[in-house]
């Protein structure tokens, strides 16, 4: 029996080579990292869970940005906005996930506490953060671009 239902995709888009459409099948094809966190939802309170998938930083890279091109300095004024089904986002700056200034652990969640995430989509996870607003579920949009581009866009 087989499913007319599709799967939720990621669109990645903005400054990029290669924008591209991804299922939580296909980034589970990437490095996958794990992540044990715990954090403070202001709804549910404390939280802790184990998260698995791939990091932020080699998912964007299969879309080649444009902001890898540049110098150090010219890439630190890239942002990126991670944006939910339920219209929920988080601003992150491109040197959280860039190896040569901060490269944080983010990733793009496959699976929360062993549970697939293929049917509600990925989820944004920022391991140091002690406050849980930008764990962004159901994600369906990671926009890369410079800084000019994303005010002048809003």
């Amino acid at each position: 029996m087989s499913s007319t239902t599709t799967a939720p995709a990621v669109l990645l888009h903005g400054h990029l080579d290669r924008p591209t459409e991804l299922t939580v099948r296909q980034l589970r094809e990437l490095p996958c990292h794990r992540a044990e966190v715990s954090f403070d939802c202001r709804t549910s309170g404390p939280q802790r869970h184990s998260f698995q998938g791939p990091k932020l930083w080699d998912v964007l890279h299969a879309a080649k940005p444009r902001a890898d091109s540049g110098t150090r300095k010219a890439r630190l004024g890239h942002l990126l906005t991670v944006t939910g089904a339920d219209g929920h986002f988080a601003v992150l700056s491109w040197a959280e996930i860039d190896p040569e200034f901060s490269g944080r652990g983010i990733l793009l969640a496959t699976s929360i506490d062993g549970r697939p995430l293929d049917a509600a989509g990925p989820q944004l996870v920022v391991p140091e953060d002690t406050c849980g607003a930008r764990y962004v579920s159901g994600i369906t949009a990671v926009w890369v671009g410079p800084l000019h581009a994303w005010s002048a866009a809003s």
